[in-house]
């Protein structure tokens, strides 16, 4: 991971694994792609299933990254293996087009598929995450899942809900992930700015602690 461009979680395209070469002090983690890799430039930020990586090598529509130790030891990008499917979204651009949610690419914890249930033409998917992740969501607010901008449906003891749309279960991995499966989980940056004030010393206005519990930080 690397400090850091910004995304929107709006996943282009998905790539497909080559390789994962382990060396001393990490990997280099190759994959095919089409869309990204026609504009991607040595040096370039991409996300890779919500993980902010630099291209290092571009040559024939494959792209090549350095990943560290923490990365694979972090991420289910350390978990991957020639065959597999990533999430793939170049970093904002001055000209590039806004939806979704701002997202670094700083992934906070690895969680795992619990269940997918069908709802019409919709998927609820339930995410076991660790409490430093449950602490941060918002019922409605947003939450990064392997790179993919999503709402948070349910905030429950050791996990939440999201609802995955025809569309994004089509074009991006949640859509074939299942039961037991690891995803990279990246909260909303508000939630991690809002905790960082509230924690400091003199910072516990009771009208604005109100009105935060109201919209559901608690």
């Amino acid at each position: 991971m690397k400090r850091s461009d910004l995304f929107t979680g709006l996943i282009l395209e998905m790539g497909e694994i080559l390789s994962v070469k382990r060396r001393s002090g990490g990997a280099i983690l190759s994959l095919k792609s089409k869309e990204v890799a026609a504009a991607a430039k040595q040096g370039a930020s991409i996300s890779v299933n919500g993980v902010c990586l630099t291209l290092i090598n571009t040559n024939n529509n494959i792209l090549s990254f350095d990943l560290s130790e923490e990365t694979l030891r972090s991420t289910n990008l350390g978990s991957l293996k020639t065959g597999d499917a990533v999430n793939l979204e170049p970093s904002l651009s001055f000209d590039s087009k806004i939806g979704g949610h701002f997202l670094t690419g700083h992934v906070d914890a690895a969680g795992k598929i619990h269940s997918k249930v069908n709802i019409g033409d919709m998927v609820k998917v339930e995410i076991e995450a660790p409490v430093n992740v449950i602490n941060f969501l918002v019922e409605k607010g947003s939450v990064a899942v392997d790179g993919i901008s999503l709402t948070v449906v349910d905030i429950l003891k050791n996990s939440f809900t999201v609802m995955i749309i025809p569309h994004t279960a089509k074009l991006t991995t949640i859509g074939f992930k299942g039961h037991g499966d690891t995803v990279n989980i990246e909260v909303d940056i508000l939630g991690k700015y809002v905790a960082r004030f509230l924690n400091r010393e003199g910072n516990r206005d009771s009208r604005f602690m109100k009105t935060l519990m109201e919209e559901g930080y608690n």
